[in-house]
């Protein structure tokens, strides 16, 4: 019984090492596969946001995305990073406390999108209406008038965040980190396991050449074999015959010398 303790441990040993690799190969399929929907919901996004978000002639939906660049209405509703939602509205049923994304006329500002809270209606120097707005951080008004034709839309919701992600994207290092470096990662995995494959095959192909040589050797030791047998059969005919020869020629011999 002391004699077969070890090789009980080998085998023990041995089923624990091919649970562990078992274990391993399914945790690098999950991770791998986790990486591959990553990598591909990434380039989907980048695509996606590319050409949807800050564009005026873009709506999903009827609603056009933006991405806040500033803090101004960070107190109550939104701050920078953030993804907000800005859906088409007639300006004449817009009121106090509305939050509008519209184009800046303002000195300071012409010609940026900025999406503030409506304080009161109004009316310009010419007569047209419009509204006061003002950014909720610092309270202050803006400087121009809002008239209806700069509106593009009013608030509806954000995706905290997001824009974060996006401009993040658009950069050298956030192209590298979420794209480049996941896809290289998959590269690599899946090239480890062609190698393993190929070695696996190329093991089997080993195994199968050792086996028929084998099996061509043993034709060969039979072959050898039978003409070891083949040659004694021949030796011990070629002795009989021989032997007859002899027998024969005695006879003879002695059948002579009777005749005399």
């Amino acid at each position: 019984m002391e004699e077969q303790t070890p090789a009980v441990e080998s085998v023990d040993t041995s089923q624990t090492e091919g649970k562990k690799r078992s274990a391993w190969n399914i945790v690098g399929l999950i991770a791998s596969r986790a990486l591959l929907v990553l990598s591909v919901l990434v380039v989907i996004f980048t695509v996606f946001s590319t050409i949807m978000f800050n564009k005026d002639d873009k709506e999903l939906f009827g609603v056009k995305m933006y991405v806040v660049l500033s803090d101004s209405m960070q107190k109550t509703d939104f701050a920078a990073g953030d993804l907000i939602f800005v859906k088409k509205v007639d300006p004449k049923t817009l009121k106090e406390g509305d939050i509008i994304t519209f184009v800046s006329q303002s000195p300071k500002s012409l010609g940026e999108t900025i999406t503030h809270k409506i304080r009161e209606k109004t009316t310009t120097d010419d007569g047209e209406p419009g509204f006061i707005t003002y950014g909720t951080t610092t309270g202050e008004n803006d400087d121009a008038v809002v008239t209806y034709e700069w509106i593009k839309g009013q608030y509806v919701g954000r995706i905290p965040w997001v824009g974060w992600l996006f401009s993040f994207l658009k950069t050298v290092p956030g192209y590298i980190v979420c794209i480049l470096l996941p896809f290289g990662a998959l590269i690599a995995y899946q090239g480890v396991n062609c190698w393993k494959y190929f070695k696996a095959y190329r093991g089997e192909k080993t195994d199968e050449y050792r086996i028929e040589r084998e099996r061509l050797e043993k034709e060969r030791e039979e072959t050898q074999r039978m003409l070891e047998e083949m040659r004694a059969l021949k030796k011990a005919l070629d002795e009989q015959k021989q032997n007859g020869s002899e027998t024969e020629q005695t006879a003879e011999d002695g059948s002579g010398q009777v005749t005399k």
